[in-house]
């Protein structure tokens, strides 16, 4: 069974930008998208910068994906996969996100 941990409440997240959270002692970058209203967590390193500076990036799309595009070098990252469009052969990793009773959590690893 999966365990879920509550990291903030949605109504603490602002819309089409992204929150930094310490979870499983790694940061990840949190994402609500506000024009479908769905959550995304990916990690919140950039392994191109070398910087965890992921949640500052901006929300976007590219073609049919949602992507964060790097503030530091402007890759574009998808929000599902944690693939870079611009080189798939780099990629973050990504987390299991919900809102349940208005918290988002985490789903907790192991």
């Amino acid at each position: 069974m999966t365990q879920w941990q509550t990291i903030c409440r949605k109504q603490d997240l602002i819309k089409n930008t992204g929150v930094c959270a310490l979870f499983d002692e790694k940061q990840v970058a949190i994402f609500l998208c506000g024009q479908t209203d769905t959550l995304y967590a990916i990690d919140n390193f950039d392994p191109i910068g070398k910087a965890n500076v992921l949640s500052r990036g901006v929300l976007g799309s590219s073609g049919d994906k949602t992507v964060i595009a790097s503030p530091l070098y402007k890759q574009h990252f998808c929000l599902e996969s944690g693939v870079c469009i611009e080189d798939d052969s780099i990629s973050v990793g990504t987390y299991s996100v919900r809102c349940h009773e208005g918290d988002v959590q985490l789903a907790a690893m192991g």
